[in-house]
């Protein structure tokens, strides 16, 4: 079995003996004594874990140990490194936390001590690269296309789609607003037999009523004042395809008719037109209304919703899909994290149980929104629910007073390194504590900030 490979990085040659007789029993060992160095040893060695001093002598050409430890990071964020320092260096070593160090060491080093701070961090970042292994593995195994989702329901949703497709059968996908209704549409279109053909969307409730007839089945030139042209329809468009029109219910009666006539007959005819048209298309429809309701009421014609409901896939809130939301929060946040430079973002405990509990009116959409929202602002490698804009999970519990001004302190160090864009020295100016005060309370309740 491979042994963990460890880089020493420190100018003094007896630090650099003390912890290689320490650790050469159970680890590989490197050693540099220069910034230079270091850097070529990670590049070529890839060692898991540095021992960095944070005082590294350099000259004015090389880095620093803080900023050699941004450079260690940015070719492995998974490494850890746990910073030597001296005993009046703390401040220092705060910042280096802050800026993705795992943990520091003050000088004497305790040999024993150091062993066990050595064993964890490696067992950490096992732990983490196993996560991130099966983040991926998950959104291979558990993507149905691009719905991803592991539950009951989602599971019998597959199913259906998966008989369906390949037919040509008219079907209603039916859910509350941003529960994925378009991207059910979408799988059914790429597993029929029509996939290289056109997939043509339209919002039937975000096109004035008196523009959707020409939206849907075009016109002819001088069919009305701006009709200079001939123009064709989404029904042509989607020739030898599929047409998805979303929120059909919006639909006004008139269109209706027009609607079942090309379901019953394949024709359509322009806007100003006479001759009858024919298309071979696929029409796949989608409501967050009951459209039975709709009938009963008169606003929906009832053989056209036999007409559209021969197969019919409700689609379940997210509220009702249990360990989905996390899997679903942990993707976003992956994507996200990727697009903003962030790889390294991660829900703390609190924030998962606060996606659990939240009933998610907004649904998939909602979810996406806020977990977006926590990475562009979140300004540490934790996931917080305040990042999220959900407030925790009391549990029914009523919070001591002691644990009010905890969280109001909190919640207001954190706005204000967010007004400044994770400065330390300007937030302490607008809070009204030193420097030195602030990073103890940063620290005090676990708030790592990280720079721009």
């Amino acid at each position: 079995m491979d042994r963990d490979k460890i880089l020493i990085v420190d100018d003094e040659e007896g630090i650099r003996t003390q912890l290689s007789w320490a650790l050469s029993g159970e680890y590989d060992l490197l050693q540099a004594d220069t910034a230079a160095r270091a850097l070529s040893l990670m590049k070529s060695e890839s060692p898991g874990l540095v021992l960095l001093d944070l005082a590294l002598s350099t000259s004015q050409a090389e880095p620093d140990g803080l900023e050699l430890l941004g450079t260690l990071l940015e070719i492995d964020p998974f490494l850890k490194v746990i910073m030597v320092t001296g005993h009046d260096e703390k401040p220092n070593a705060l910042e280096a936390i802050q800026k993705g160090a795992y943990d520091f060491y003050a000088k004497p080093i305790d040999l024993e001590e150091i062993k066990i701070i050595v064993k964890r961090a490696l067992y950490i970042q096992k732990l983490e690269k196993e996560n991130q292994q099966l983040t991926e593995e998950i959104e291979h195994r558990y993507q149905f296309e691009e719905i991803i989702g592991t539950s009951e329901k989602m599971a019998q949703i597959y199913k259906t789609v998966s008989r369906v497709a390949p037919t040509d059968a008219t079907v209603l996908v039916v859910g509350e607003s941003g529960t994925g209704k378009e991207l059910i549409a979408r799988a059914i279109h790429r597993l029929s037999q029509r996939s290289t053909e056109p997939f043509i969307t339209i919002n039937c409730g975000a096109i004035p009523p008196n523009l959707l007839e020409s939206e849907l089945f075009g016109h002819e030139k001088g069919a009305f004042t701006d009709a200079h042209v001939q123009r064709k329809g989404r029904f042509e468009m989607a020739e030898g395809g599929t047409i998805f029109l979303d929120e059909i219910g919006e639909l006004s009666l008139p269109l209706q008719v027009k609607i079942l006539r090309f379901l019953q007959e394949k024709e359509i005819e322009r806007v100003g037109g006479r001759e009858s048209i024919t298309i071979d298309a696929r029409v796949l429809a989608a409501t967050n209304k009951s459209l039975l309701d709709e009938v009963k009421q008169k606003t929906f014609r009832e053989d056209l919703y036999y007409r559209l409901s021969v197969i019919t896939i409700n689609l379940p809130p997210l509220r009702e899909r249990g360990q989905d939301i996390l899997l679903l929060a942990r993707t976003f946040l992956k994507r996200f994290g990727t697009e903003h430079h962030k790889s390294k973002l991660a829900f703390a405990a609190a924030a998962e149980k606060a996606l659990l509990a939240y009933p998610w009116p907004g649904n998939v959409r909602e979810l996406e929104n806020k977990v977006k929202r926590a990475v562009i602002l979140s300004l540490t490698n934790k996931i917080t629910p305040y990042d999220l804009g959900l407030e925790p999970e009391s549990g029914g519990k009523r919070l001591t007073l002691q644990q009010v001004r905890e969280q109001a302190e909190s919640q207001h160090i954190q706005e204000a390194l967010h007004r400044h864009q994770g400065n330390i020295t300007n937030a302490a100016k607008e809070l009204g504590v030193s420097r030195t005060t602030l990073y103890d309370i940063l620290e005090k309740y676990k708030i790592k900030k990280e720079p721009d």
